[in-house]
This record gives structure tokens, sequence and C-alpha cells, in this order.
């Protein structure tokens, strides 16, 4: 489920220079040679340089489940005679479902069984297949891609074991293939249905984890591995790791919206007791793309821009002021770091 973002933002530099400068345009000076300007003339408001910590930092909402839903379909025809139970856990070798009485096995790959395996066949499909073999403690072949009639020796055994029968060759639909253990979402089929044509269940993966969207233009904050601040309904706050960033499209309703580029961001928390017995909760996502220590910063609202060019805070000095020109850095919650010819506590003129 997606949801609206909401929550705290601070601005990038690239988009808050542009509203300081729309600010500063109203107050453009001339410092001349003495790099003073209107010497007795105090500004509205003042403000005090500070020295501290700024971070460019957004939260969005986020959803805490078990990750995307995978619907399964059975490419085998038959009749449905087994399904497990919603929240049930699937290991490699482990029975799915079963149709006509047999098992529809779980294995570990990320290629689709497009094709039945026989003796002479070969391909990537093949070496995957007897990875997965060979992992569930079947021997006598070499793990390639190439399907011997050692391979097939091995698949009797392990067709044996099943309870299916003993071909020696892989049906398409016999296995389904995961990128590892699964947790059973949703069953949506029954017992007697017939196989084929519908999805019987649904699956995700075994550990919990966040995912939350971002715009395309927030990609700064999401690099993968980047530390991540997760707060949960509770108030309690457990940390993260961005795992994976994947662009989707939001399609529009073809009328009054657009089709959105979007960032779904998924993130991996190792703390898993932390997290409780929480299940599809609402939760706070925080990502920070930088964290300056220990800099100078002044309101955004104290920068000047100058006429020769650049940016200066107005620095007051008892009744008199004169202009100081600055280097500008990071934008983070109203405040700007600044470089110069200035020290904490040095008190600068604010536009009201």
């Amino acid at each position: 489920m997606k949801r609206r973002r909401r929550g705290r933002v601070f601005l990038a530099a690239g988009v808050a220079v542009a509203a300081a400068g729309g600010t500063a345009a109203a107050v453009t000076l001339d410092r001349g040679a003495s790099g003073t300007a209107g010497g007795s003339t105090l500004p509205p408001a003042t403000a005090q340089v500070q020295r501290s910590t700024l971070v460019d930092a957004e939260t969005v909402d986020g959803t805490l489940g078990y990750g995307t839903e995978t619907a399964v379909t059975p490419r085998l025809r038959g009749t449905v005679t087994w399904l497990p139970a919603a929240g049930a856990t699937v290991k490699r070798g482990g029975r799915l479902y079963g149709v006509d009485d047999t098992p529809v096995v779980l294995l570990r790959g990320t290629l689709p069984l497009y094709r039945p395996l026989t003796p002479g066949v070969e391909g990537a499909d093949v070496k995957q297949f007897e990875q997965n073999l060979a992992a569930l403690g079947y021997d006598g072949f070499t793990v390639d891609e190439e399907y011997t009639d050692s391979t097939a020796d091995a698949v009797r055994e392990w067709q044996e074991d099943l309870g299916a029968p003993e071909t020696g060759a892989v049906e398409v639909g016999r296995v389904a293939y995961a990128a590892g253990d699964v947790r059973i979402y949703e069953v949506r089929g029954q017992v007697g249905d017939p196989a084929g044509g519908q999805a019987v269940l649904s699956y995700t993966g075994t550990t919990r984890v966040v995912t939350a969207d971002l715009d395309v233009d927030q990609q700064r904050l999401a690099g993968k591995g980047a530390a991540v601040s997760v707060t949960l309904p509770d108030g309690r706050t457990v940390q993260g790791e961005v795992a994976a960033v994947e662009t989707v499209i939001e399609l529009g309703d073809g009328q009054n919206q657009e089709p959105e580029t979007k960032l779904e961001v998924t993130v991996s928390v190792a703390d898993q007791k932390g997290l409780g017995t929480l299940d599809r909760a609402a939760v706070d996502v925080s990502f920070t793309a930088e964290k300056r220590e220990g800099v100078l910063s002044v309101p955004v609202a104290a920068l000047l821009a100058l006429a020769e060019g650049g940016y200066g805070v107005q620095v007051v000095e008892g009744t008199a002021t004169r202009i100081v020109p600055v280097e500008i850095g990071m934008f983070s919650g109203g405040r700007v770091e600044v470089t110069g010819e200035l020290s904490e506590g040095v008190t600068v003129g604010v536009a009201s």
C-alpha cells in the first residue's frame, strides 16, 4: 500500500539556493571598496552565527511487512489437492502446494522452469536445477549445464522421495523458483479447485523489511547501504539499512492524474526482535543524505545577494553594520552553512 508522504522536509542545497536568492534579491547590496554598507542602518531583526551539526534528512511514510507479494499460478493441469496455511514458511525442497496428490516443490533460483528437463538438454536452467538437487543431498552427477543420464538417475531418487512418478525428467510446473525461503502471505484457492488459470497462493520473503516511496529528486537519500532510522507505531526506534532501490511507474487514471515515476526503497532491519510481532504496520522512515558536524550557520533569511555576485551577511556591531561575503554550503531546517570572516556568536541581520 502506497501512501502520501508526510513529516519534516529539509531543503536540499540546490532548492534552497534558489529560495534564498529570491529572498535576498530584494536586498542586493554593493559593498564598495571599504566592505561596508549603510553603516548605521540596523536590520529589522537579528540572529547569531551558530556552530552546530546540520543534517540533510527527510522523514517519509513507510510500511513494515515481509516485502513484495508474489502470486503463484499452477502450470500443471489437474486438481489442487493440498495448500499450505497462511503464515507458514516453506524452505528449499519443501512442498509449496499439491496437484493430483503430488507436490510442487520450492527451489532457489531466478530463472523459471520454462521447459521440461530431460537427458540431452543443456543450458543455465539445467545448472540452476542441478545446484538445487545437489543442495538437497542428491549426488552421482556433475553440476553443470548438461542434463545427463546421471542427472536423470538422481532425479528418480528425488521423485521417489517425493512420492512422484519416477520418470527421471522434470516437467514444467513441478518446481517453483524463489530467491530464498518464503512465507505464505495469502491462500487464494481451495483444495479441489482445478489447477491452472488462477493463482492459488501468494508468498513473501521470511524476513520483515520496510518499504517506502521517494520522489526521483530524493534519490540522494537512498544510496544502497545508507543508514535509516525507523520509528514504530509505539514510538520505539530501530535502525535499518537501504537494501534495494527500484524505479517504479505509478500509472495515472488516464484523465486528471498523470503517470509518476517513483523510487521504491526496501530497508532491511537486522534487529528483527526489536520489531516485536508487528506485521503490515505503518512506520516513519528517516533517511539521512548528509551530515555536517561543527559548521557555522545562519538563518537562510540572513543571506544577502551581493551586486558583484555571490552572497553575504550583514554583521551587526552595536549601532553599526557591515557586509561580510560568505561561501554557502549545506542547507537544513531553515539554516545554511557559511564560511568566511565570521565566528560563532556574531550577530547578523535577518530579513523580516
